[in-house]
């Protein structure tokens, strides 16, 4: 007996160890309201109480990412898909930005369904009966008796429906043209349908045609018994083409109505058009057998999410490993098999991408904080393609892009983080750009007012540059009418003034002598707007009188983005020790520190505090943040569909935790280092594309012994509460001791704080 149950152990511990990363991801993670205090605290709209997270099965950064659709619209704010919610109406082919707060465009939806036909098909659906990976999806729709599988690869989507009721059985199709401008066009001979659904921009310009559709080539393997057009609600049988002219329009086709029948279905997505729909699909979809896709959806999930190997709970490996698959959602790829892709802004030029891969839909403002910087960590050549997508947005629209998405301008938030992205990834060694060029169009954002009214109006330059240079920040007089945010004043000039850092770092390394002095005095400028006396970011005329009737925890005031001038304070991640003194000195600034953790002041789920843990480093107080990551990382994330404390903003929340389990994080982007934290697991590898491997081994590391005690990096005493980024590529371990109580001697020296402009 005891014979038999040693084999059974060794038997289940092999089948753990078998488990890959792409098995710990569950997509349905942030598909649901937030579960968090911190969220019902401080969330001002509904959708910042939610991940704002589809179930996205494809692949990494795939142009087209598949999703079961309970939300028939592609209007802002509004996921394709909630947990909360009973029914399914189809399946979408989506570009929804993962965790935004933007709209999905260019879709097309497919929805099998039996019995009456109809416009607006939807069954109730089981969270029993959903079996959900980044490589598969499948569900029963009892309403239909209908089984639908899914599965897809970068630009193409293959679906499955097996009918199970003897009845007339119906796919229908839908380009979800809010608008209502969609398109499509029947070939019975050929078992085929085309079209598109033209994208429209909003924010700068909103309503307006982006220039761009979403073109799909859609083929089945079953011949059509009967089909027809649709327009809002009523059917047109035997018609072949749609286009719609201010309704809904779409395709209905009929198949056998026997139990049993199975139709399978490919399609082929495109921004560039109907040919280059059809060469994705014919390249990447070449029979009509799911296993296979799956099988290689799973292999490059795999590739992705095994830079990392973990030793750790089965709990938190799911957390990180999803963490990990939501940041390599977006950015999206746009172009083709063959490289074509869509001119951005109002290029109409098709372009050839010629060594590397164009993408767009950047969160900008969110993740140019962890997002980018983890791509340029784990994947410097996919890296360098977001560095040269970026360079070929300013040679087509004339201005680096704020915050590129749907391939067009916006100013949709604030700052000019473009800087940052293109100067953190040069600063790590990523070279395989067209960094003189870019740097050319970076020049240009810092330097140049743009002072052509439509095409600022659209997004192109720096929103109130003219006052941040005539003033060293912007004053409360000046209102930026033309974006999204139209206030924003003391929260612009934070982000400006670390921006302008980061291009300094970026002209240091050109030998831009002259652009550097004149960038890095600027990046002092935050000092204009924290004000000594409160030590608290505030508000400022132009005649330098600060803001009256102030209060640092507002939750909402209009001189600082989505949040308080108390969470706005800490954005200075170019300077801590300039922060510092600005503030009165390094007691007053631990007490603020302490104010915003332990008075319940920090906000997590919105970005501009993600690295406020992190501070106490450059205080000699490390082992707070070390405390205070830790309870983060358990008290705002969850495995749970609530399981985000805040929209996921394009990856963002999910690469603050991944970076946060591993034990650091990039305080400053633009300067290559990371700040040691509070690391999750026993032992974290992280397989760079160099070859070499950089293995983080926490001893004793529990739930309790959440301290460094003491640290060595590969072998060597270690005090210093940072790393390098060549100290990681150079490969090797960091040996951490772990206990329960702080060791308040370890990283509080002078020389073991990270680096500050200010000494």
């Amino acid at each position: 007996m005891r014979f038999f149950l040693v084999l059974l152990l060794v038997s289940l511990t092999a089948a753990a160890q078998q488990k890959r990363p792409v098995d710990y991801v569950n997509p349905l993670i942030g598909s649901a309201p937030s579960t968090t205090e911190s969220a019902r605290r401080h969330s001002e709209a509904g959708s910042e109480l939610k991940g704002q997270i589809s179930p996205a099965i494809g692949h990494p950064h795939g142009m087209t990412s598949w999703t079961p659709q309970t939300r028939r619209t592609e209007t802002k704010c509004i996921a394709p898909y909630y947990h909360t919610d009973s029914k399914i109406n189809g399946f979408r082919g989506s570009h929804w930005l993962n965790g935004s707060c933007v709209q999905d465009y260019g879709t097309v939806t497919l929805m099998p369904f039996s019995g009456t036909p109809t416009t607006q098909p939807e069954s109730s659906f089981s969270h029993d009966q959903e079996r959900v990976t980044p490589s598969y999806y499948s569900v029963v729709l009892p309403d239909y008796q209908v089984k639908a599988q899914l599965t897809a690869t970068p630009r193409s989507g293959l679906l499955e429906f097996q009918f199970q009721k003897e009845e007339k059985h119906f796919v229908l199709i839908e380009p979800n043209s809010d608008e209502g401008q969609g398109f499509v066009e029947i070939y019975p001979e050929r078992r085929e349908i085309v079209g598109y659904n033209p994208v429209h921009r909003i924010y700068q310009g909103a309503g307006q045609s982006a220039g761009i559709s979403g073109y799909f080539v859609i083929q089945f393997d079953t011949p059509f018994e009967e089909f027809g057009t649709f327009e809002a609600t009523t059917i047109h049988f035997k018609h072949t083409v749609a286009q719609a002219k201010g309704n809904a329009v779409g395709a209905i086709l009929a198949f056998p109505t026997q139990a049993g029948t199975t139709v399978r279905v490919r399609v082929g997505t495109s921004f560039t058009d109907l040919d280059g729909a059809r060469r994705n699909l014919t390249a990447e979809i070449p029979n009509w057998t799911v296993e296979p896709i799956r099988k290689a959806s799973e292999a490059a999930w795999n590739r992705e999410l095994g830079r990392v190997t973990l030793q750790g709970s089965e709990a938190d490996q799911s957390l990180f490993y999803t963490a990990l698959y939501h940041t390599k959602l977006t950015p999206r790829l746009y172009s083709d098999v063959d490289g074509r892709y869509p001119g951005f802004a109002n290029d109409t030029t098709i372009h050839t991408a010629k060594d590397f891969d164009y993408y767009c839909d950047f969160s900008l403002w969110d993740t140019f904080r962890a997002g980018l910087p983890l791509h340029a960590l784990l994947e410097p050549e996919r890296s360098a393609s977001l560095m040269q997508s970026f360079t070929k947005m300013g040679e087509q629209g004339g201005w680096m892009p704020i915050f590129p998405c749907w391939n067009h301008y916006t100013a949709a938030m604030i700052g000019d983080h473009v800087l940052s992205a293109v100067a953190d990834a040069y600063v790590k060694g990523i070279r395989n750009f067209d960094v003189e060029t870019a740097y050319r169009y970076l020049r240009k954002n810092a330097f140049e007012v743009n002072t052509d009214p439509k095409s600022y109006e659209a997004g192109q330059g720096r929103r109130a540059l003219k006052s941040y240079l005539q003033y060293q920040y912007i004053p409360l007089e000046d209102s930026v009418w033309q974006a999204f945010h139209k206030r924003e004043q003391t929260s612009r000039t934070l982000e400006y003034a670390y921006d302008d850092f980061c291009l300094a770092q970026l002209a240091k390394a050109l030998h831009r002598t002259d652009d550097y002095n004149s960038l890095i005095k600027r990046a002092q400028n935050y000092r204009n707007v924290i004000d000594p006396q409160t030590g608290w970011a505030r508000g400022r005329y132009a005649d330098g009188r600060w803001s009256e009737t102030f209060d640092p925890f507002a939750l909402r005031v209009g001189f600082i983005t989505e949040g308080s001038p108390a969470q706005y304070t800490w954005f200075v991640p170019q300077d801590v020790q300039g922060l510092v003194q600005q503030v009165g000195g390094h007691e007053r600034f631990v007490a603020k520190l302490d104010t915003m953790f332990e008075k319940g002041y920090y906000w997590h789920g919105n970005e501009p505090g993600n690295h406020t843990a992190y501070l106490y480093a450059w205080a000699g107080q490390p082992y707070k943040t070390q405390k205070w990551v830790r309870q983060l990382v358990r008290e705002e994330y969850g495995l749970g569909p609530g399981g985000l404390s805040g929209n996921e903003d394009g990856g963002q929340m999910s690469a603050w935790l991944a970076f946060s389990m591993l034990g650091f994080y990039p305080v400053c982007p633009g300067r290559p280092e990371y700040v040691l934290g509070s690391p999750s697991f026993a032992q974290a590898s992280l397989h760079l594309s160099n070859g070499k491997t950089f293995t983080i081994k926490a001893r004793g590391n529990s739930s309790k012994n959440i301290y460094i005690q003491n640290a060595t990096l590969n072998g060597k005493a270690f005090t210093k509460t940072f790393l390098t980024h060549d100290q990681i590529l150079a490969g090797g371990t960091l040996e951490l001791t772990m206990g329960e109580q702080p060791n308040r001697e370890w990283g509080q020296r002078p020389s073991d704080r990270p680096t500050s402009l200010t000494p």
